[in-house]
């Protein structure tokens, strides 16, 4: 009986040790291997072009002069996949706003944090919020991503980064970095216009009364908002309004 009580209680001390094959890894570490999978296949040139295009979106003071924690966030109305147009402050009303800009569904980075934030909607919604996700490809395209993807919050359609560019989020391709995207796609076929360019994928966590309290601003679009640091504010939203 001795024995088997100690073995018993080892198995309970063994339990409570985390075990590294069951921590919970986070989209970051998703984005992270993609990047290393790229840069062990890419050509150099490509992987040097592309570094030197996020350096230069760094440098250009776009990560200062964008709207950030504290400010109000501007008012819009944008059509979502079916063409039905979504008011940020109607949906204010409700709740605080998960405001997440994504480049487009070409892009992987992309739909690995989308995929990401669709796990955690319904902690979102639990906490009275909700989640919206922006990007400048035209609605048809943006249909295609929602239903690809199984995504069941609002996906909506900023042609023109019209919207983007009343956040400050906006910045135009190089010639250098758009030579390699149109070997796999065109940027025009996806945004319906000629400018070529994107929007930083930035997040904001807007209050009801419309103030950001939450930003996320980086020039690398390999590097995303965590959806739990996301739904941690959007918590705090609700415990302040008890």
């Amino acid at each position: 009986m001795k024995t088997l009580l100690k073995i018993f209680s080892v198995l309970i001390c063994f339990s409570l040790i985390p075990h590294p094959a069951i921590v919970k890894a986070s989209v970051q570490d998703e984005l992270d291997a993609l990047r290393q999978k790229f840069l062990q296949n890419a050509d150099p040139q490509r992987a040097n072009d592309f570094e030197q295009g996020i350096a230069d979106v760094k440098n250009s003071g776009i990560l200062e002069s964008a709207l950030n924690t504290g400010e109000q966030a501007p008012n819009f109305k944008l059509p979502d996949a079916t063409g039905t147009e979504i008011s940020l402050y109607d949906l204010l009303k409700d709740g605080p706003v998960v405001l997440v800009w994504y480049r487009g569904g070409w892009c992987p980075y992309c739909n690995i944090h989308l995929n990401a934030l669709q796990r955690t909607l319904p902690q979102i919604k639990t906490a009275e919020a909700s989640l919206v996700a922006v990007s400048p490809e035209l609605p048809d395209k943006t249909l295609t991503t929602k239903e690809k993807h199984n995504l069941e919050f609002y996906v909506l359609s900023d042609k023109g980064n019209q919207v983007a560019k009343s956040y400050g989020i906006v910045f135009t391709l190089p010639d250098y970095v758009l030579k390699h995207y149109n070997q796999f796609f065109d940027i025009v076929d996806y945004n319906g216009d000629q400018t070529h360019a994107l929007p930083l994928a930035a997040a904001y966590v807007i209050n009801r009364q419309g103030t950001v309290t939450y930003t996320f601003l980086d020039a690398d679009y390999r590097k995303r908002a965590e959806p739990e640091t996301l739904l941690a504010e959007v918590q705090k939203l609700k415990v302040t309004a008890i």
